[in-house]
């Protein structure tokens, strides 16, 4: 039997505990994103936690918190029992093939078929459409670009939206107009247009603009994520659709973070009128424990790029392999089953209704909030009232952010940042977070805007030694930022 090398880290040291959190951060910082996890570390918020229940965590000095980050990546929280227990059933039981790339799959059929049932119960139209999987929501967007150029192999443009996001690989990335992401991989994918987003007008005066032939494809966020939870004007996911329709432009619904039932929806465009041509769908899909993307696709144009001979013109390695395909699946009927998206609504408008009432209390902290169902904004007012030139406007709009996650994990509760909206974090709970556990979530919430009435409060209630750190690590990793949020 061979001999570990010297050194060498044992499955069983991490599963053990035997890896203690100062070796946890010494070992990141050495081997990983040491910048991220630097700035992370300054703030308190590296970790790492350890799962107390599905919704809340533990760090190394016993303190919990309630987890209401995680990017909506943990629909039902931390190694959910019903998906966990599900998993070592498949360990024990399953005899399917695990990569069936050349070959049928029973799981990755089901999931296929249960995905187009779901969709078709809100969209019709989509009832023989058809399914390609993948490992994450950018890919599932990469896929949908390439289904469509195929479709539309002569038009040299594709359009998204400011403030949006989805993704960061070369394609997606081109569709996601954030200069912090994008600049340093310039030149990108050629083609791609912004046009303000919940502006059907300005919309139709691009396509006009640029000619309704040369448009390969719109690109939307029913409800735009990272860009702070901005929920569209009545009726213009459905006037987007009626213009792309028009003139046989192929409408990309990106519910990688809407779709299956973080809004209260099964689909969020479905629900405000679209029936676009293709969907993708990724986070709960993968029940918080392992990666599944998916584009869903309207037969023909799924055939027009993967038909006949040509069915190997796009591919993955981990796309459809078995033990993601019996997660998804499992993760849809614990939908199903608890009737989730309709939890989320419910939940949604009392997380929502005490946030509108704290904006209404405490303006001075609280410029706006938002909320659709399980995902929340809190956007905050300039910690430094004054005006600042355009750079250090921006910065300080991004400090703002970042103090008040702080100040929230001190609180309590975990958090999300909003880099597409500077000065605005999110809250992604678990569908299925307990009554008790939410309204602990928002009684802490609570506490935390009653103990900091002003913006500036962030700032001043933060220790000046991690002010100073921060703003050292801040000087000393010059970027150009995104265009303020107001």
């Amino acid at each position: 039997m061979s001999v570990l090398p010297p050194g060498f880290i044992t499955t069983s040291d991490v599963l053990e505990g035997r890896l203690s959190g100062a070796d946890v951060r010494r070992l990141e910082l050495a081997y990983g994103n040491e910048e991220l996890l630097y700035g992370l570390d300054v703030l308190g918020l590296a970790g790492p936690f350890s799962r107390v229940t599905p919704w809340e965590l533990e760090d190394e000095r016993g303190v919990r918190r309630i987890n209401a980050s995680g990017y909506a990546a943990t629909p039902f929280g931390e190694m959910p029992p019903a998906i966990t227990e599900f998993m070592q059933a498949f360990l024990r039981e399953n005899r399917a093939m695990g990569l069936p790339q050349q070959s049928t799959g029973p799981w990755r059929a089901a999931l296929q078929a249960n995905l187009v049932r779901l969709l078709a119960r809100e969209l019709p139209s989509h009832a023989d459409s058809q399914v390609f999987f993948c490992s994450s929501g950018t890919e599932a967007i990469e896929g949908a670009l390439k289904f469509a150029r195929a479709w539309r192999p002569k038009a040299k443009f594709q359009i998204s939206f400011a403030s949006g996001y989805h993704g960061k690989t070369l394609g997606s990335l081109s569709l996601t107009p954030n200069p912090e992401y994008q600049d340093i991989f310039r030149p990108l994918v050629p083609g791609a247009l912004t046009s303000p987003y919940g502006d059907l007008d300005a919309l139709r005066s691009l396509i006009r603009r640029v000619g309704p032939d040369n448009v390969g494809c719109v690109v939307v966020e029913p409800i735009q994520g990272e860009g702070g939870v901005n929920i569209p004007p009545a009726g213009f996911l459905r006037g987007v659709g009626e213009l792309c329709r028009q003139h046989g432009i192929v409408v990309i619904a990106d519910e990688i973070q809407t779709g299956l039932g973080r809004t209260g929806h099964w689909f969020e465009s479905a629900a405000q009128g679209l029936d676009a041509d293709i969907i993708t769908l990724a986070k709960p899909l993968g029940g918080g424990m392992t990666a599944v993307g998916a584009t869903i696709v309207r037969a023909p144009i799924y055939k027009k790029m993967l038909g006949g001979l040509s069915s190997k013109r796009h591919s993955n390695t981990f796309g459809g392999g078995a033990l993601a395909m019996a997660v998804g699946m499992k993760s849809l009927e614990y939908l199903i089953e608890n009737d989730l998206p309709a939890r989320s609504a419910r939940l949604g408008e009392q997380g929502l209704a005490r946030l509108q009432a704290l904006q209404a209390r405490f303006p001075k902290l609280l410029q706006a909030v938002r909320g659709q169902g399980m995902l929340f904004a809190l956007q905050f007012q300039p910690m430094v009232g004054v005006p600042l030139p355009g750079p250090l406007k921006e910065l300080v709009f991004e400090a703002t952010a970042i103090l008040a996650l702080r100040e929230l994990h001190g609180a309590g509760v975990m958090a999300n940042l909003s880099l597409s909206s500077k000065r605005t974090v999110r809250l992604t709970p678990a569908l299925d977070m307990p009554q008790d556990v939410f309204d602990t979530m928002f009684d802490r919430v609570e506490a935390f805007v009653q103990t900091h009435p002003n913006a500036r409060d962030l700032l001043t209630r933060t220790p000046p030694q991690v002010t100073a750190r921060l703003a050292a690590f801040a000087a000393s990793k010059p970027k150009k930022r995104t265009p303020s949020d107001g």
